[in-house]
């Protein structure tokens, strides 16, 4: 008894110590990762002159708070006005996508059709084109309809984005689900679309959540897209604020970095109050292929 005690007590101590490793292994890792965005904050709270110093330092020696307050003073750029045509773009994009995804998804994860797998390669490799690619002929398309230069072409471009990961990580959730709750509601007396709103809709709501904050995402880190189709300052998205600190002889890297810190809040809170929802969304979407 006495020795199985023993061999208890070290398995327990070992499982503890590697514990203990893994934490420590973990802060580290996290570390690395946050340390460009700890010293982008440490850059927007330094002078210029600072910025620029040798050795560099590591807290800024006198606090630069008019990188700040540049964000929010009146003039060709207006960091309220361009938050809001973000959000104005990213929630239109995000509606787009998950309302054309979600059937898209439905009718790829539950029925065998041919060209089925051709359609998923398709969805595949749009995810891997590069924007430039898709510039010249989304500027043609949005030319002739009348949408350049307009807050709808930079949303449906943004929805491209959205729309193929969407249903990839969709189809898999649809795929799951048993065709048996599918038919009960039939023999219930739901149509087909009726047991496709009632009963899988539900079910797929954390897949949704997920494809949904991605496009939001996508769309509010966007940079290429508010560009070239939004010519008027007023209404460009808040990416395309960072070129107001980016002047003809020098750069104002105080307040880059401030626009930077500013600009990634939304993205920081959404991660922080959704993270159950897109970690469980994830992994419950990655289950079947």
């Amino acid at each position: 008894m006495k020795d199985k005690t023993a061999v208890t007590r070290k398995l327990e101590i070992r499982t503890k110590e590697k514990k203990i490793w893994m934490c420590i292994i973990s802060i580290l890792i996290l570390f690395l990762m946050l340390f460009p965005i700890l010293w982008m904050l440490n850059t927007s709270l330094k002078t210029e002159a600072e910025i620029f110093q040798y050795p560099p330092t590591f807290y800024p020696h006198e606090l630069n708070k008019k990188s700040y307050a540049a964000q929010v003073e009146t003039g060709d750029f207006n960091m309220f006005k361009s938050f809001g045509n973000s959000m104005i773009i990213s929630t239109g994009a995000m509606l787009i996508a998950v309302l054309l995804a979600v059937p898209g998804a439905y009718a790829i994860g539950r029925y065998r059709f041919k060209g089925r797998k051709a359609v998923l390669l398709g969805f595949l490799v749009t995810q891997m084109l590069p924007v430039s690619v898709l510039l010249t002929p989304m500027f043609i398309m949005f030319k002739k309809m009348h949408l350049y230069n307009t807050w709808g072409a930079a949303i449906l471009a943004d929805a491209t984005i959205g729309i193929p990961f969407s249903i990839l990580i969709l189809k898999n959730y649809f795929a799951a689900i048993p065709k048996e709750m599918e038919e009960a509601a039939c023999i219930d007396g739901c149509s087909t679309f009726g047991a496709f709103m009632r009963v899988l809709v539900p079910v797929a709501v954390p897949g949704i959540v997920v494809c949904a904050i991605f496009s939001f995402l996508y769309a509010w880190g966007d940079l290429a897209y508010g560009m070239t189709f939004i010519l008027d300052q007023p209404m460009r998205p808040i990416t395309a604020g960072i070129f107001n600190f980016m002047g003809q002889y020098g750069t104002k890297w105080s307040y880059l970095s401030a626009f930077a810190i500013v600009t990634i809040i939304p993205v920081a809170i959404i991660f922080i109050f959704m993270q159950k929802y897109i970690i469980a969304g994830m992994t419950s979407g990655a289950v079947k292929g």
